[in-house]
């Protein structure tokens, strides 16, 4: 075998060389672990952030990849900011391939008649009107080019009674019911759409939040990720309007 032949074999595939993907909420746990999985895999990666010092490590730690990878400071419920994201990211690239929402929050603790309005209003904001926003920004451009795949993440709060968290499951009930709903909307399209169903998973802040649980069975970040990536590759064509559970053994 030569040199260029054996080059090759040695190279691994990058799915996603000639894709755009987008990742909102990019520097967060799992969106980091999202934006680091698409870089590996070839795409030019923009991220979505609020916290510069996030932003910062995450482009620390993509060494190697920093020149596909960029972010944009934005709050992504803001639809005339995300629609100029959205062009930027056209003019400079040419083309927006995958949309990825990781934006999210939780809240709980309270019943329902001990909330206030801010906290509803934050609650529906983060875990519902920010995807909404994405979506209709990403989608007249992805139905022009005739591709496109989105994955927002959902919780399994959405499917279950959750006293002292009515607000989040609410919130996260909707958002899995607009995606649903959008991807009826883009049959007629080859855009693909798809939520995955996360319950718990292994960050620092939910190993605070519960310091004598067991984190064995806990999903990683990197793992929901390799979910994401999967759902956006000509592998995964025939998933389509799909929640897919990433529980784990939680």
């Amino acid at each position: 075998m030569g040199d260029e032949s054996r080059n090759q074999a040695m190279t691994p595939e990058l799915r996603f060389r000639d894709r755009v993907a987008l990742i909102a909420g990019g520097t967060g746990a799992l969106g980091g672990a999202v934006s680091a999985a698409f870089l590996r895999e070839g795409a030019r990666v923009v991220v979505t952030y609020r916290r510069q010092t996030e932003f910062d490590q995450f482009m620390a730690e993509s060494k190697g990849n920093e020149q596909r990878a960029t972010g944009v400071l934005v709050d992504a419920t803001d639809a005339i900011a995300v629609t100029r994201v959205v062009e930027g990211v056209v003019a400079k690239w040419g083309m927006l391939d995958i949309l990825v929402n990781t934006i999210g929050a939780y809240h709980g603790g309270k019943k329902i008649w001990e909330e206030d309005t801010p906290t509803y209003e934050q609650m529906m904001s983060l875990n519902l009107k920010a995807g909404f926003v994405l979506a209709r920004a990403v989608i007249p451009g992805m139905i022009r080019q005739g591709r496109g795949w989105i994955v927002n993440v959902a919780s399994r709060a959405a499917y279950d009674r959750s006293p002292g968290a009515a607000l989040y499951s609410a919130s996260k009930a909707g958002a899995l019911a607009l995606f649903d709903s959008l991807a009826e909307e883009v049959k007629p399209y080859p855009i693909f759409v798809n939520s995955v169903v996360p319950s718990i998973f292994d960050t620092p802040a939910n190993r605070s939040a519960m310091p004598a649980a067991d984190y064995a069975g806990w999903p990683k970040p990197g793992e929901i990720a390799n979910v994401i990536v999967f759902l956006c590759s000509e592998e995964a064509r025939v998933i389509h309007g799909a929640a897919i559970p990433v529980y784990g053994r939680t």
